[in-house]
């Protein structure tokens, strides 16, 4: 599948991106006026969330790919295979 160029991209996704920046940056904003903000400075969670945005700007390609890794548990072969019900 050849990819759409970039100003199609942009033009069709613009709108999209937007509206997820801002709701990031409400969700952070609601952390962040938290009565304890200060205590989840910490928390691995918020430095998942600091690595990836920083990627965002950073990484050139694979953003995705790289996003969803910080999220996710690396694979672990002796994981239990779930019964069938």
């Amino acid at each position: 599948m050849k990819p759409l160029p970039a100003k199609t991209a942009l033009d069709a996704y613009f709108l999209e991106a937007r509206c997820k920046l801002l709701d990031l940056a409400a969700i952070l904003d609601r952390i962040g006026r938290g009565a304890d903000a200060d205590a989840v400075s910490a928390d691995p969670r918020m430095a998942r969330i600091r690595t990836a945005t920083m990627a965002l700007l950073d990484t050139p390609a694979d953003r995705a790919e790289l996003v969803q890794s910080l999220f996710s548990l690396s694979y672990d072969p002796h994981w239990p295979v779930p019964a069938p019900k």
